[in-house]
């Protein structure tokens, strides 16, 4: 039984991530997502109790595929700016690539659900030691092949906080039409640049 619980769970998290990359935010309405899934609508309560708690177990989905990918091809330039900024270059066209679904994932982010905090500073975590193990050059896994965590040193986990705070608020801004893609990126090599800087000069 938990075999097929998790295997519905999977698909209705996959049903909803194809109603917002074709319709955003709004087109993910659990009745819909249910019907779609082909599971019953208790069913689907049962494991999402609103629309946004759905969303954010997508973004859990999402990042989970980054990780893997980032498993096996991590960013390899020589110094840790170019590291870091081939890890933002590489996880903005990972997330961004659908923008219907990058919209509608940041929207329920934002919710400001309480419920949903812990699940959300759970895949902050998750970016923040990609982010170490970029500015090492190394990534860290365990006998499986999963990402584990690298155990960062007070700089190392400062820079990856710092950065990854930088990122969000500037994604939050891509989806709130700020600044597009090619801006987004540009602001955070100048912050990636400050940051470092400002890291090597408090040694």
């Amino acid at each position: 039984m938990p075999e097929v619980m998790e295997e519905r769970s999977r698909r209705i998290i996959e049903t909803a991530i194809e109603l917002a990359e074709k319709g955003g935010f709004e087109a993910v309405r659990l009745r819909d997502v249910a019907a779609d899934a082909e599971v019953a609508l208790g069913t689907l309560y049962r494991r999402f109790r609103s629309k946004e708690e759905l969303l954010v177990a997508a973004l859990g989905f999402e990042v989970k595929n980054l990780e893997q990918r980032f498993s096996v091809q991590p960013p390899g330039s020589s110094t840790e700016l170019e590291r870091v900024m081939g890890f933002f270059d590489w996880v903005v066209r990972g997330l961004l690539r659908r923008q219907n679904l990058a919209r509608a994932l940041f929207k329920a982010v934002s919710s400001g659900d309480p419920e949903l905090a812990q699940k959300i500073a759970e895949y902050h975590s998750h970016i923040e030691q990609m982010l170490v193990m970029a500015l090492r050059g190394e990534v860290v896994r365990n006998g499986t092949g999963s990402l584990i965590d690298p155990m960062p040193d007070s700089r190392e986990g400062q820079i990856a906080e710092t950065l990854n705070q930088i990122w969000y608020g500037l994604l939050l801004g891509w989806a709130g039409g700020v600044h597009g893609q090619s801006s987004l990126l540009e602001k955070m090599r100048l912050s990636a640049q400050l940051v470092l800087r400002g890291s090597a000069l408090a040694r």
